[in-house]
């Protein structure tokens, strides 16, 4: 994991019908994720979800 992706641990997912994901973007901030899904939400018809990457905060903690 790259050391931008530790810093911006919230993210917001795109699920697709084969139960597939991708991410869309990455934040500091929860507040900025959920802008930029409101946007997303009215530009597209897609579902989307924000989530805390639990995963980068367990690395940096094995790492320390």
């Amino acid at each position: 994991m790259s050391y931008i992706d530790k810093l911006h641990p919230w993210c917001i997912v795109r699920h697709f019908p084969s139960m597939q994901h991708q991410i869309v973007a990455r934040f500091r901030r929860r507040s900025d994720a959920e802008a930029h899904s409101q946007a997303l939400r009215r530009l597209m018809p897609a579902t989307f979800t924000i989530m805390f990457n639990l995963e980068v905060v367990q690395l940096d903690r094995i790492t320390l």
